[in-house]
């Protein structure tokens, strides 16, 4: 039997927003999900959802998504744009408009899926992130995520809708990005490419584990107004994650190594090219893949009851062999 009260999901067909919705689906919830006019919907009609078109940009599109809601998954944003004033635009004017359509048709709860960018990076390797630490973002991409949290905040501080934060991490799991097929790819193939020594920590997140935290919150009083760092158990050393993928195929890795300093350039010369309307996916990798960004799940684990089913070793052989099924690998 359904559960006849309504949930939106937005950031549908989006990697994240399809994946929670078929979770929902199969627990016999009610879902509506809100899509972009024109998005690929077919296999969540199949699955049973309700399909709302509509843009979070656009104020007068959300009402009719929000209609007689209770709960509201906001997984939709923009990663990497064409231009960077779009990580203010989608993901925190965006942000804006969905909280006040939501307020105004009396939504219960709000659930904002933010980002480690939130809050930059770790200051010391040995010393992980925490939800009480300094946010410090560094990229238009992290800058316009903590302005969306503010936002939230806000919201909640007002007293019209309860709010929770989750901050993921470097994401992982089946129906991976073309980037992430990409990476695995060049490990594949046994020559992959390090920043630095390859042994700077990285908190990654599974995707199924994080769709078990955004369903511990949904109920859990004690997540109203909070933030969680949602991730794997432990953040891995980047060369384990290489590894673990290496060892899937039974190759022997050879990484061709760059020195970690042009990581920095790489990181400064996008922050310059964003202050002049450029966004370059390339250097804005490169710049983070040498940094230590790394969080602890311990406020997750003692107030949501958050524990992660899957870690490294089988998150990516899931990963791969959903990339094979599908004949991208």
């Amino acid at each position: 039997m359904v559960n006849e009260e309504p949930l939106l999901v937005t950031g549908v067909p989006g990697w994240l927003g399809s994946r929670l919705a078929a979770t929902l689906v199969g627990k016999n919830r009610n879902v509506r999900c809100l899509v972009m006019m024109g998005s690929n919907t077919r296999l969540l009609e199949i699955a049973g959802t309700e399909i709302v078109e509509g843009d979070i940009l656009d104020k007068k599109s959300l009402e009719l998504a929000v209609k007689d809601v209770r709960t509201v998954f906001h997984c939709a944003g923009v990663i990497h744009p064409k231009r960077p004033k779009d990580f203010y635009r989608i993901n925190r004017d965006g942000t804006e408009n969905m909280l006040e359509a939501c307020t105004a048709a009396g939504v219960d709860t709000f659930i904002y899926v933010s980002s480690n960018s939130a809050q930059g990076y770790n200051r010391k390797r040995n010393i992980l992130m925490t939800e009480d630490g300094p946010e410090n973002p560094y990229t238009d991409y992290g800058k316009g995520k903590l302005q969306a949290e503010r936002l939230v905040r806000k919201f909640h501080i007002s007293g019209k809708i309860r709010t929770t934060i989750v901050r993921p991490c470097w994401f992982y799991g089946p129906r991976p990005p073309e980037r992430m097929i990409k990476l695995i790819r060049m490990i594949r193939d046994g020559r992959p490419l390090f920043f630095g020594d390859g042994h700077n920590l990285r908190s990654m997140t599974y995707i199924d584990n994080l769709v078990d935290a955004l369903l511990l919150i949904e109920n859990n009083p004690k997540s109203d107004g909070q933030t969680y760092w949602i991730a794997d158990e432990r953040p891995y050393e980047t060369i384990e994650i290489y590894r673990t993928i290496a060892d899937y195929f039974g190759v022997r890795l050879r990484p061709r190594y760059i020195p970690g300093f042009i990581s920095r350039v790489m990181e400064k010369a996008d922050i310059v090219l964003g202050n002049f309307g450029i966004y370059e996916i390339n250097i804005h990798v490169a710049g983070e893949m040498a940094r230590n960004i790394a969080c602890s799940i311990e406020k997750a684990k003692r107030e949501l009851g958050y524990m992660p089913r899957f870690e490294i070793k089988e998150g990516m052989k899931r990963t791969i062999q959903w990339c094979q099924e599908m004949g991208l690998l």
